[in-house]
């Protein structure tokens, strides 16, 4: 599924930050998602084009650490700021999230959950302020514990991509879409975890009439949750999802 894309300048081939989805499908419909090249052609004065991703500084380490939990990175990564165009989804339908690591490596986190969001624009998703978005809980996959395989192992093996689906009964309007990998691999320590959020607006159609309250993203999840201080190298019986609870729509 992975489409081909060209480097905007010499400096972003030599970037050291990871955790980004370059692209993302909406029912098989490919869309462009937000790359580092584009964080330097801003900055040095270039174009970028207009599309659906938020724009991020997924600079050095790449992620949100639980440390700045209670900050507006945790909403859709450090300084991000909406993509200016929406994508249309169906409710009912899927967005598939293609993700890479650093220099354009494969996703290397296998122990971790993986969630999705939705949160309501209230008009037009291009001008939203992320401290104020409240986010659904959508899609959450842990670890099966018969095989003890995480979500992000099953996403490394489906070619970095990971499906959700839109709830069918949500009411149409325009959302935000927030897709998150949180891994763990060094989260047995206190502030160890790694989230890696990034939005979408896409504008849902359909004829659903749920309309769940959501929750702030400063107050989506704590440092000292047993699902974030968490020790994956063991066998694993339970585990405690992070988050608000699950809409099923």
């Amino acid at each position: 599924m992975k489409s081909s894309v060209s480097l905007l300048g010499a400096l972003a081939s030599v970037v050291v930050g990871h955790g980004l989805v370059t692209d993302f499908w909406i029912n098989g419909q490919h869309e462009q998602g937000f790359l580092l090249d584009y964080y330097y052609a801003k900055k040095n004065g270039g174009s970028v084009p207009d599309i659906a991703a938020w724009y991020a500084e997924n600079l050095d380490i790449g992620f949100v650490a639980p440390n700045e939990y209670g900050t507006a990175a945790i909403n859709c990564h450090k300084n991000a700021s909406p993509g200016k165009l929406t994508k249309t989804a169906p409710a009912g339908g899927s967005m598939s999230f293609y993700w890479e690591a650093a220099n354009k490596q494969p996703w290397p986190h296998a122990q971790g959950p993986i969630l999705s969001y939705l949160a309501p624009c209230n008009g037009d998703c291009s001008k939203a302020d992320p401290t104020k978005l409240a986010w659904v809980k959508i899609d959450a996959a842990g670890i099966d514990y018969a095989t003890q395989r995480w979500a992000s192992e099953d996403l490394i093996a489906n070619n970095n991509t990971w499906t959700s689906q839109i709830p069918a009964g949500i009411a149409p309007g325009h959302y935000v879409f927030r897709h998150e990998i949180i891994a763990l691999h060094a989260a047995g320590s206190a502030n160890g975890a790694q989230n890696y959020p990034q939005c979408f607006n896409v504008q849902i159609t359909g004829s659903g009439t749920a309309k769940p309250s959501g929750t702030l993203g400063t107050a989506l999840y704590k440092a000292d949750h047993p699902g974030i201080l968490f020790n994956p190298y063991r066998t694993i019986t339970s585990y405690a999802m992070p988050g608000p609870t699950l809409f099923k729509g």
